[in-house]
């Protein structure tokens, strides 16, 4: 294993979250000293059932407070930062736009008027979305694809990506953007996510209920691979030349919501429970997947997990996890 981390320190939003609580597992195995923002107290996670959280220094607070963002990254000399907090769910954005807007815009212009006005980092890398590009006739979407975001978790994003572009025009602030389509794997307590609510429906040997008409074309990224990912960019950037850019992360696999139901039910022996398709998604998305041409081209990057293999240790997790709560 690479040492490009060792005892170099780490700053991770979102450490809570299904990405932040893997990437904190790997980071603290690779020999990094890890400093987490922490809004909230989540048991199930990850960060707390791994006991993670006892391996690395947590700051209480949250992405809004910039003097507490300054403090931290000060404080604790951080070199690195991998921005992931933000509030992901479609329908809490729509529930509560403002709050969303908070969150993912203002948020991200915090941590980066902190890294800027503190120094001394040497790498940032934002998590944003594929959701960024908005909805777009021609697939799959590419970095050169235009940021058109419509609903309000989508414009959250869009506005993100434009403020991390200006703070490296304007200031040299060295940043990466990400987008990903959908992450699952295990961890994940969104259970209104298709891919955990999927499997805890059939372990209760329940149908799962979909919210749209199940023909919606998602991009699905295992944790995992998303983990690497983020790793392997942040590595690759002592290349100034990468400053500044996006990058698609993607299994580039085409797959409508009611085709991963159905695989998932499969894998499970459950295929005998027909989902119940509600047809009343609003605000999303119909067809989106990502192309990964830059990643493969430019850092020489490919995904490491198969589909079938993501979904059967995900499965697993999940038979681990809710095993006694099911009892």
């Amino acid at each position: 294993m690479s040492e490009f981390w060792r005892d170099r320190s780490v700053f991770i939003t979102g450490c809570t979250g299904l990405l932040g609580s893997w990437l904190v597992a790997e980071l603290v195995q690779r020999g990094a000293r890890v400093t987490g923002l922490v809004r909230d107290l989540v048991p199930q996670s990850r960060l707390y059932t791994g006991d993670w959280h006892q391996r690395i220094n947590i700051v209480r607070g949250c992405l809004e407070d910039l003097p507490t963002l300054e403090r931290a990254i000060n404080e604790y000399e951080i070199d690195t930062v991998f921005h992931l907090a933000a509030q992901t769910i479609v329908g809490v954005a729509n529930r509560e736009p403002l709050a969303t807007f908070e969150a993912n815009i203002k948020g991200t212009w915090n941590l980066l008027e902190a890294c800027r006005k503190v120094g001394g980092v040497t790498r940032i890398v934002v998590a944003s979305s594929d959701k960024a590009y908005g909805d777009q006739e021609i697939l799959p979407y590419d970095e050169n694809t235009p940021l058109q975001g419509e609903h309000p978790y989508d414009v959250s994003k869009s506005c993100a990506d434009l403020i991390c572009r200006t703070y490296y025009v304007s200031y040299g602030l060295p940043v990466c953007v990400t987008r990903c389509g959908n992450f699952y794997g295990g961890g994940d307590l969104n259970f209104n996510r298709i891919v955990p609510d999927t499997i805890r429906s059939a372990l209760r040997d329940k149908p799962v209920v979909i919210r749209s008409d199940g023909s919606y074309i998602r991009d699905y990224f295992y944790v995992r691979d998303g983990v690497l990912a983020y790793l392997h960019l942040a590595e690759q950037m002592d290349r100034r030349e990468i400053w500044g850019e996006a990058f698609n992360f993607s299994n580039e696999l085409q797959i409508t919501v009611l085709e991963l139901v159905r695989k998932i039910l499969g894998l499970m022996g459950k295929s005998y429970l027909e989902p119940i398709i509600l047809n009343q998604a609003k605000n999303e998305i119909i067809h989106q997947y990502l192309s990964a041409k830059k990643a493969r081209e430019m850092l020489n990057w490919k995904p490491e997990y198969s589909l079938d293999e993501c979904l059967q240790e995900t499965i697993k997790w999940y038979q681990d996890f809710l095993l006694d709560r099911l009892n």
